[in-house]
Parts: structure tokens; C-alpha cells; sequence
């Protein structure tokens, strides 16, 4: 199929293309520079480290962190892992109450679910209708025994932008851990983790233009210095948090594309907040349309919308010749039951079923937005003219 033919990719918050200038910093380290980090007595071995150490640096500076404080990891699903349990079994002296919150990724939500079966408390915390959390509500779950509160930085289904620096200096005062899956923020919006008191932050590349298979977890070595039990053994690497070969390519991938992120932030802020805008302001003329989540605490290239009169399932097939869009997570796009992130907002089953998700990036056009306003608002109008002649 020639590419010209493929649907316009409108899925950015699923995954992203690999940057060609991402790509371009990876390729010899496939190839020329493929050594083994750990090997310490060659130059195949340091080329290998000196990338890595290059790429620690780069994450750390990109969040204000330090380069000792970055540890490698498979992905955000990995990183949430390792905090969520790593912390239990190292802070279980201290207490067993957690806190997190209902629209949280799955790779937060299990991980919990798992621990409360092995008898932990676990609080998770409501939203407000716009998808925010209540700051009220977290200080009053706070206990004695509560060791840790995760809440993510921006969401990966309504695209909201959680109180980041107001939960951390709540959970600071308090001398509780506080953890952020910034899987959909990096490089989206500014992350500091010594301004925003984050004790654990959670990244990935292939939601900004980096490869799959990647991520890296923040972890605070001062005031407070944080412990962590290791989920995976053999080897020590990652000053024992994290045992595996590093996989130098994909590390110096992550690094490239963070940089470059942050490096074009304010150019694509505004480009893609004027493509979201438009896009919502052509889509709402339909009536009966309603905004997922906050309507400007939210990330720039983020739309979710549920459609009265229509089935969100038949909307996807009509539209997916056209445009690859979704209806929620990635992660849980096969399940059948409606998404856990609309049901918090308060959204029916109805609607929340009839919800439709675009996700603006860096190689869209107007021209794409041109085109997903006039075929989202035919299918649309198609959809409820049938449903109403069956009514």
C-alpha cells in the first residue's frame, strides 16, 4: 500500500513514530559501537558506557535530577512496577496504606490490586468531573502508615494535568513518598523534581518519538534518599534496583528523543494546542458532543470527546480506512467494558462507550485536522440518521 494511502495517524497518546533524527543517534550503536556496558576491560565495552552515561546525564538535566538518580528500565509499565511494589517491601515496616488514584494507567491500578491482595491498604482516590483530583480529599487520606502516593502527571486517556507540585509538597510535608508516571508528560510539559518534590518519576520514549521497549525510572538519592526492593535479580546492574544487560541503543534513543522534545516544547505547545482547538471547536457544531476531561489543564495535542446517539465502536470502523484514532487506552483497547478513566469522570455507560480519543503529534498537519473534522462530522451525522430510523 503506498503510504499516501494509509490512514492519518491521529493516535499520538498509543505510541509514536521514531524521530529520523532519533533513529539516526541509535544506528551505531547497533552495528560499529555494539559492546556490552558492563564489559570494562575493552573499548567495545566503554564506547558502550560512555553512551549510557552521556544519555543519564541528558534524562537527569531534562528533570532537574542527577545522573546517579536515573535507573534504566523496559518502559513506564516496568518503572510503575518497580515503584509500586519495590517500595511496599522495602517500606512495610513503616506502614502498608497507599495511595493512588481511579483514573490511573492499569500499569499503577494492578500493580496496587496485586499488593491488596497480599494484604496492603489501598486508597484510591476519586476525581472531580473534570478529571482532577479533589487536593482536599488526598490530605485527608493521608494516615501514619500511608508510604507512598502515585499520582500520574498527565493522563493517557482525557490528556489532565494533575496538581503535580501541590501533591508533592502535601506529601513532602508529611515525609511520604510521592510518585508520578510522567509516561505522557515528558517532553510535553516542564517536569521538575526538585521544584515539584517528586520522590519517583516514571518514563518512557515511545510516546515522544523514541522506540518501544525503553524507559528509565527517577529515584530521589537525597532528602528523602529512597529505597527501593529490586523485582528483577541477576547481575546488580542499576545499583542493584534493576539486573539486565543495558541496552545501549534504545538508552541513547530515549536520551535522543527527550532532548529534542524538550528542545521544540514551546514551538509544538502552541502548534499543536491551535490544531486541538480547532479540531474541538469544528466537532462540538455537532451537538450532543462533550469534552473528556479538563478543558485547558490538559495536554496540547489531547481530545476526548463522547458523542450522544452514536456507538463509539461502529464510529471507530467507519473512521479506521481514514484515520487510525481510538476510543481510550492502547493498553485495553481490546476489552469490551467501557473505559475505568470516563466511568471515574461520572460519564454513563453510553456515553462513555460512544467516546472517540484523537492524539495530535509532531508530523500532523492542518491538513490531517482538515480532514478528521469534515470525515468524523459526516460519520457522525451518518451514524445518528441511521439510529434514528431505527428507533
Amino acid at each position: 500500500m503506498e503510504s499516501s494511502q494509509r490512514p492519518v495517524y491521529l493516535d499520538c497518546h498509543a505510541t509514536t513514530p521514531v524521530d529520523p533524527q532519533v533513529m539516526a543517534a541509535m544506528l551505531p550503536y547497533f552495528t560499529e559501537m555494539f559492546g556490552n556496558p558492563a564489559s570494562v576491560s575493552h573499548q567495545y565495552g566503554w564506547e558502550a558506557d560512555a553512551a549510557i552515561q552521556q544519555a543519564r546525564a541528558s534524562l537527569a538535566a531534562a528533570i532537574n535530577a542527577t545522573p546517579e538518580e536515573i535507573i534504566f528500565t523496559s518502559g513506564a509499565t516496568e518503572a510503575n512496577n518497580l515503584v509500586v511494589k519495590g517500595v511496599a517491601e522495602a517500606y512495610v515496616s513503616r506502614g502498608k496504606h497507599i495511595i493512588t488514584v481511579e483514573t490511573e494507567h492499569n500499569a499503577v491500578l494492578d500493580p496496587c490490586r496485586y499488593l491488596r491482595s497480599l494484604g496492603f491498604d489501598i486508597t484510591f482516590l476519586p476525581v472531580q468531573p473534570d478529571g482532577l483530583i479533589d487536593l482536599f480529599d488526598l490530605e485527608n487520606a493521608l494516615r501514619p502508615d500511608t508510604i507512598l502516593v502515585s499520582v500520574m502527571t498527565a493522563n493517557n486517556e482525557i490528556g489532565v494535568i494533575q496538581p503535580i507540585a501541590e501533591i508533592g509538597a502535601l506529601c513532602h510535608h508529611r515525609g511520604i513518598l510521592f510518585h508520578t508516571d510522567a509516561a505522557q508528560a515528558i517532553g510535553k510539559v516542564p517536569l521538575d523534581v526538585a521544584a515539584m518534590h517528586i520522590d519517583l518519576m516514571s518514563l518512557t520514549a515511545h510516546k515522544i518519538y523514541g522506540p518501544k521497549g525503553i524507559g528509565a525510572l527517577y529515584v530521589r538519592r537525597r532528602n528523602p534518599r529512597v529505597q527501593l526492593a529490586p523485582q528483577l535479580h541477576g547481575g546488580g546492574h542499576e545499583k542493584g534496583m534493576r539486573s539486565g544487560t543495558l541496552y545501549t541503543p534504545q538508552i541513547v534513543g530515549l536520551a535522543a528523543a527527550v532532548e529534542l522534545a524538550i528542545a521544540e516544547m514551546p514551538t509544538e505547545t502552541a502548534r499543536l494546542t491551535q490544531m486541538r482547538d480547532r479540531l474541538w471547536q469544528a466537532l462540538s457544531e455537532l451537538g450532543g458532543v462533550h469534552l473528556n476531561g479538563h478543558p485547558t489543564q490538559r495536554l496540547c495535542g489531547n481530545l476526548n470527546l463522547s458523542l450522544e446517539g452514536v456507538d463509539g465502536q461502529a464510529l471507530l470502523i467507519a473512521l479506521q480506512s481514514v484515520m487510525a484514532v481510538s476510543s481510550g487506552s492502547a493498553c485495553t483497547s481490546s476489552k469490551a467494558a467501557p473505559s475505568h478513566v470516563l466511568k471515574a469522570l461520572g460519564r454513563s455507560h453510553e456515553l462513555a462507550y460512544a467516546s472517540i480519543r484523537f492524539g495530535i503529534g509532531r508530523f500532523n498537519t492542518d491538513a490531517d485536522i482538515d480532514l478528521a473534522i469534515a470525515h468524523v462530522t459526516q460519520t457522525v451525522q451518518a451514524l445518528r440518521q441511521s439510529a434514528s430510523l431505527l428507533a
